[in-house]
């Protein structure tokens, strides 16, 4: 029996299977390459983004750049160590007649409860005998913007321009504009004056800027001097315009960024009289304020206003050389 040579081209079940795989193979391999590149046009459309997710990051990223600075301080100082033990003896002349704890204790003071130390401070103390009362106050508030566009410094001016609306004490002018120049315009629409003075900048966010004259907020009225119902000494005043004395509440310089002073005397008891003394400044984004308060008994006279301001005034001026250490 003889053997059948292979011949190319032949057909048959073994050549149509190996037709099918490579036929198969192939297949798969277009499948591959497919998936492959839609793979990779969707990992570039991911990480391509939008031209205004592009424009949102530019603008937060500026804001950023342009956010007000800090304020100078950061943290407050321990306030019931803040005064000497000799300024104490001077502010609370009743001590001495006190018992050694008792004295101990009013020299001491009381820390005044605060939910963030670093933030508001204060203390207080007090020393009774019969014939007077006396009492020292310290609140001590660094303020903080939490507007980007408003800084520390400013915020603390607005906080500050309250208290002083509030106490009743008028605000200073603002300077006048300069003379001698034929005004110009400036490239924001303003009007410039030709002195050779640098421009001051413009002020947004409805801040105070702090080196200028001190200004009621937006919307508010500066007020007119009250009318006071008594001297600052404690005598009557005379019909008609009062005449100053001194003594009267005002705006103090040489203390701090800005200052005040408010005397305030009680309504007359039938057996004591009593003065209160408020000493308030800012320096930087940290605001002060002293109170210190006299009950006299049993006298017919207040309590001298020119003491107690002294008194007053000198405590302040030891709470501003310790923010400048």
């Amino acid at each position: 029996m003889q053997r059948k040579r292979y011949a190319p081209g032949r057909t048959g079940p073994t050549a149509r299977t190996g037709s099918a795989a490579r036929t198969g193979s192939t297949a798969r391999t277009a499948l591959g390459l497919g998936l492959a590149l839609g793979l990779a046009a969707g990992l570039v459309g991911c990480s391509s983004g939008t031209p205004s997710e592009d424009v949102a990051v530019d603008a937060k990223a500026g804001l950023a750049a342009s956010a007000a600075p800090p304020g100078r301080y950061q943290t407050l100082f321990e306030p019931c160590g803040a005064v000497p033990r000799a300024v104490l003896q001077e502010m609370l002349p009743g001590a001495a007649a006190l018992s050694d704890p008792e004295r101990d204790r009013a020299y001491r003071g009381t820390a005044a409860v605060t939910y963030d130390t670093d933030r508001r401070v204060g203390c207080s103390w007090r020393a009774d005998t019969p014939e007077a009362s006396h009492r020292l106050s310290l609140d001590i508030e660094r303020v903080v913007s939490y507007d980007s566009a408003v800084s520390d410094d400013d915020r603390a001016q607005e906080v500050y321009v309250r208290k002083q609306l509030a106490a009743g004490i008028p605000l200073p002018p603002t300077a006048p504009p300069e003379t001698g120049g034929t005004p110009t315009t400036g490239p924001s629409g303003g009007t410039a004056g030709t002195g050779g003075g640098p421009s001051q900048p413009a002020v947004t966010g409805g801040a105070t800027p702090v080196n200028a004259p001190v200004s009621a907020p937006p919307g508010s009225t500066a007020p007119t001097a009250p009318t006071p119902t008594g001297s600052a000494s404690g005598g009557p005043t005379p019909s008609g315009a009062p005449s100053p004395t001194g003594l009267e509440p005002r705006v103090l310089e040489g203390l701090g960024d800005v200052a005040y002073l408010d005397d305030v005397l009680g309504q007359p008891r039938a057996s004591s009289r009593q003065r209160s003394v408020s000493v308030v400044f800012r320096t930087s984004n940290v605001i002060v304020t002293v109170s210190y308060r006299e009950e006299a008994v049993g006298l017919a006279e207040a309590p001298d206003s020119g003491e107690l301001q002294e008194r007053a005034r000198k405590v302040a001026r030891l709470l501003a050389d310790r923010l400048e250490e």
